[in-house]
């Protein structure tokens, strides 16, 4: 297999979201209830990316993956293995609860799934800021307190940030998004949230949302002080490196190009600014692949592939993910 393959969105309500999925960035939303997240790659029990295009149309990853694992992943990729990384488009009209995902050395214990996550800034409303780590000093015995007492925001670290300002969040990290926020979400596979707190907030039903207070207790990182992000650069390079994956930040003039060459790993090609086409190499009979902002490819394993900048454009490119 060398195509690139582009999946069909799966979108999610939730009480913090909002449109701009359909004003930022072209989308046709659902009617209705407010979309917090758009899922753009996911291979869960729960939620399955299907491919929208090409050879392959109409197939989920999970279906790819298992007819198609080396080409995909690479050789000796279990067939039956899911894809590692989940990719996501967080749109936070309003502020996200303050929530941990539990690490990797507790997260069996709790019967969940650890998730470190980097969130690429796209666009904010004036003010917008991020919440993550605690503040300098807090213990575990003053931020329970805080809880009771409902004054968590002394106890954690926020900052103010722009377009494309980006930060790695760790499994273990207390974390908000705050209102005003378009971000894109790269994630590990997993869905495992703990809520410690939802700042006076109920959810569409009226009624308060559960919170998992012992568990965010027994998750966070207690030494995690006032993490900085990494500040939007007019240059490449790598914003985020962990254990899970690792992410290049690409940014071209109009026409100029970059090349993902075969052999080396799948990749994923995420565009946050501008646009692309893309195309296979050697040159196939199919026409390039046009990529607008907020979409996201999975280039094969086996395949080769040159992208060209239609306007200036920022790609991020998502790889090292299948150790």
């Amino acid at each position: 297999m060398r195509e690139l393959l582009r999946f069909v969105p799966i979108y999610q309500t939730r009480v913090w979201g909002g449109r701009a999925l359909e004003t930022v960035l072209g989308r046709a939303l659902p009617p209705g209830d407010p979309i917090g997240e758009s899922w753009e790659v996911v291979d869960r029990p729960e939620a399955q990316s299907v491919v929208g295009e090409g050879p392959q149309a109409g197939q989920s990853l999970r279906s790819v993956l298992e007819l198609h694992s080396a080409e995909v992943m690479g050789p000796g990729w279990p067939a039956g293995r899911p894809f590692p990384i989940l990719i996501k488009w967080l749109d936070c009209r309003e502020r996200l609860s303050l929530q941990v995902h539990p690490p990797a050395e507790v997260a069996g214990e709790l019967r969940g799934e650890p998730k470190t996550e980097n969130w690429y800034i796209a666009a904010t409303s004036p003010g917008a800021r991020l919440i993550v780590g605690l503040r300098r000093g807090v213990t575990r015995e003053r931020f329970t307190a805080a809880v009771a007492a409902g004054s968590l925001e002394d106890c954690v670290h926020a900052f103010s940030v722009a377009a494309g300002d980006s930060i790695l969040v760790h499994s273990g990290q207390v974390h908000a998004i705050d209102a005003g926020n378009l971000i894109l979400e790269i994630q590990q596979n997993s869905d495992t949230t703990y809520r410690v707190y939802d700042w006076g907030r109920v959810g569409l039903d009226g009624r308060p949302r559960e919170m998992h207070l012992a568990q965010s207790l027994h998750s966070i990182d207690w030494d995690d002080f006032e993490p900085a992000p990494l500040r939007a650069a007019p240059t490449s390079g790598v914003i985020a490196e962990c254990r899970e994956f690792r992410i290049r930040r690409v940014l071209l003039d109009p026409g100029q190009r970059f090349h993902l060459r075969a052999g080396e790993g799948p990749r994923l090609v995420s565009v946050v600014s501008g646009a692309l086409s893309a195309g296979a190499e050697p040159a196939t009979a199919r026409p390039p692949v046009r990529l607008a902002r907020g979409d996201t490819v999975l280039a094969p394993h086996a395949g080769a592939f040159t992208f060209s900048a239609d306007s200036a454009a920022i790609a991020l490119v998502t790889e090292a993910f299948t150790a």
